[in-house]
């Protein structure tokens, strides 16, 4: 497998890896992965928008060159846009491999940081030298207004041009929450949510504050995700309890979905709305109770993203389905290819 290189969301020729207990892995376009869908399945997937979370600055103690990406936060609200988790880099842009990036100056609490129009303060270290918690200053609309002004999304090497946030909002996304993008999410549009609805499929939405997936760093890496808030609509709910009843599928379109609703899911197996933080990894020792299918992108083994899907498989078919996808030339990361892997037929 190889990294996409081109931040195109729907190419007319992504790939689509189909993966059920009742078949041979098959090969198909992405194009036609509504075929693949069953009438009276429920589809649910991220509206979460895209921050510009890359903010590059000053160490104010030192003079040091920073880029700051910010990670997590407490809540969805748009006036909770104070407190962030972040991790620091030092001098270095995306063009650079996150896993070759220089630390940045030592950090400690009561530094202060410099972010283009915005200024922080750095509250706390958290347990690794690069993993702060800050607090920004000014109002929430000033705040708002500094990141929209001087923010760029938080990028990677493998994508050698700039992007813009443009490329990262999914066509469904609504409120900007998410520090990457939920990019499954990127292999639908409405025109595809349309058609759905010709078939009988149905859909909706969860919000879920997708965080960041490398720091480049395996101590850190090796603690993703981090704890991400989330929202499930009591419409949303009411559906998927609903189906689930009649025995329908409940289809996630990514990751950041599957987290969302196993957090949110009951003891009785009852989805519930409202909001949450979502605090579970969820691994091969993880029993889904909310979701029975996945739509993913094509993921490396170490990620937390390839864990999540031993959810779905055993190591044997994923190791088979991994194999498949490095013979046929799958391409990797956010604007990659799809995998869609079914617990049932």
């Amino acid at each position: 497998m190889t990294a996409a290189t081109e931040p195109i969301q729907r190419p007319i020729d992504a790939k689509l890896l189909v993966i059920d207990p009742c078949h041979e892995p098959r090969h198909a376009a992405r194009v036609e992965l509504l075929d693949f869908l069953h009438a009276g399945d429920l589809v649910i997937a991220n509206d979460a928008a895209t921050l510009p979370a890359s903010l590059a600055g000053h160490h104010v103690p030192t003079g040091g060159v920073v880029e700051v990406r910010l990670a997590s936060r407490g809540s969805l609200s748009p006036d909770d846009v104070e407190h962030f988790t972040a991790v620091v880099f030092g001098a270095g842009d995306f063009h650079t491999q996150t896993e070759q990036r220089p630390a940045p100056p030592p950090l400690a609490p009561g530094d202060a940081l410099t972010l283009g129009p915005l200024r922080a303060t750095i509250t706390g270290v958290l347990d690794h030298p690069r993993l702060v918690s800050l607090r920004f200053e000014g109002r929430p609309d000033e705040i708002w207004s500094g990141l929209a002004r001087h923010g760029r999304p938080l990028q990677y090497a493998h994508i050698a041009t700039p992007l813009a946030l443009w490329d990262v909002w999914a066509p469904i996304a609504g409120s900007p929450v998410a520090f990457e993008p939920p990019s499954a999410g990127f292999a639908i549009d409405w025109r595809t949510v349309a058609a759905m609805r010709d078939r009988r499929i149905e859909f909706a939405t969860i919000t879920l504050a997708a965080g960041i997936s490398s720091t480049g760093d395996p101590a850190l890496d090796a603690r993703l995700p981090f704890d991400e808030p989330y929202h499930v609509p009591d419409t949303t709910a009411a559906a998927i309890n609903l189906g689930k009843a009649d025995g329908r599928r409940i289809v996630a379109i990514g990751t950041t979905v599957v987290r969302a609703l196993e957090h949110a899911v009951d003891a009785s197996g009852r989805v519930r709305g409202g909001d949450g933080i979502a605090t579970r990894r969820i691994d091969r020792t993880t029993r889904l109770r909310a979701v029975d299918a996945i739509l993913s992108g094509v993921h490396e083994p170490a990620t937390s993203h390839h864990q999540l899907l031993r959810a779905f498989a055993d190591d044997e078919t994923l190791q088979k389905a991994d194999a498949l996808m490095s013979a046929h030339g799958y391409r990797t990361h956010e604007f990659g290819d799809s995998v869609l892997i079914s617990s049932c037929c």
